[in-house]
């Protein structure tokens, strides 16, 4: 079978191998399609933290069982599933308490083990949500949106709020798009006007911030004066991850969903005298993908997915995805 393997920053390959064999507690599944995210972009160029190389990538994963064995689930051979990718110890004091999402141990597909730009692949029956209602389109994008579905309930957000999501790409705009289901306000921030764009005509967000342009006294005019009273940091990048303070209330929440490789430094006078709950969000758990699938299709899938190759043709095209010029919001490879 085909398969594509990350050897080194910027080089990707196409290889066969023998198709995997199914354990006990596994199934074999045929991919459909792979959602690819900021990670497999960060990991190509060389940026993303706990990784190592080679590495077959693609977490974000529409699946289907050639093979599974009598489950407590109920899947069978032939369905359609989503892989929840974050493979847990379930014994450490994360997964004890209910935090499987941050386990000490935690393994995710195509970042610490190899992903889904395969083929075929095996995975424990445990991680897997059954999506016979869904399209490939739908189930390659439950895993970014489940991301945003968790930081929204790290910030226990509530109707009414004012947000701030900073970074208008798909995990951004899952968060703009969830927050809208719970009743928040909310105020996309960006640098790219576009992708602003679309946050504005797709997503319906109620005001838009181009970075650039003195983002802080926007969003107080919006708020006459009060700022937000969450901001979702959805950029990983450390001069935005270092700015989102200055968007928030006194008495705020800052959750920081992206993920910045190196040290992160705050004026300790200005969160202080906010009172800031400083929040980090990671992965996601069963409750979220559940929640996801659920309302997906409340979801603008058609828009989102704005780029799509079949997977023999990657290798031409993931450089360009890099460009923000190509208008990339979510690309997918095809099997």
């Amino acid at each position: 079978m085909k398969y594509i393997v990350c050897e080194e920053p910027g080089n990707f390959q196409l290889k066969e191998k023998e198709p995997p064999i199914r354990k006990p507690g596994d199934a074999l599944l045929k991919i459909n399609s792979v959602g690819i995210c900021g990670t497999d972009l960060h990991a190509y160029s060389g940026n993303q933290p706990f990784f190592t190389y080679p590495r077959i990538l693609g977490h974000e994963l529409a699946a289907q069982v050639l093979e599974i064995e009598n489950n407590s689930k109920g899947i069978q051979v032939g369905d359609k599933v989503v892989v929840m990718p974050y493979l847990s110890c379930g014994h450490c004091i994360a997964c004890k308490n209910g935090k499987t999402n941050c386990c000490t141990q935690i393994q995710v597909l195509g970042i610490h083990t190899d992903g889904g730009m395969q083929e075929q692949i095996t995975v424990p029956i445990s991680i897997l949500l059954p999506a016979n209602n869904l399209t490939d389109n739908q189930m390659a994008i439950v895993e970014p949106l489940a991301i945003g579905s968790h930081a929204i309930k790290r910030a226990q957000l509530t109707k009414g709020e004012t947000i701030v999501v900073v970074g208008c790409g798909p995990i951004g705009i899952g968060i703009m798009k969830l927050a809208q289901l719970e009743g928040a306000k909310v105020i996309a921030v960006d640098m790219n006007e576009d992708r602003l764009q679309y946050a504005k005509e797709k997503i319906g967000v109620d005001f838009i911030v181009n970075a650039n342009n003195d983002a802080i006294n926007q969003i107080s005019e919006f708020t006459n004066g009060d700022l937000a009273t969450v901001v979702f940091d959805a950029t990983g990048h450390k001069g935005a991850l270092e700015l989102g303070p200055s968007y928030m209330a006194h008495g705020g929440r800052y959750v920081l969903v992206g993920l910045s490789k190196g040290e992160l430094t705050f004026k300790h006078p200005e969160i202080h005298a906010k009172e800031t709950t400083l929040l980090c969000s990671r992965n996601a758990t069963v409750a979220d993908f559940e929640y996801v699938i659920s309302m997906i299709d409340q979801f603008p899938t058609e828009s989102f997915i704005t780029h799509s190759v079949h997977f023999t043709e990657m290798k031409e095209h993931f450089n360009n995805w890099l460009d923000p010029a190509a208008g990339v919001i979510k690309a997918t490879i095809e099997f």
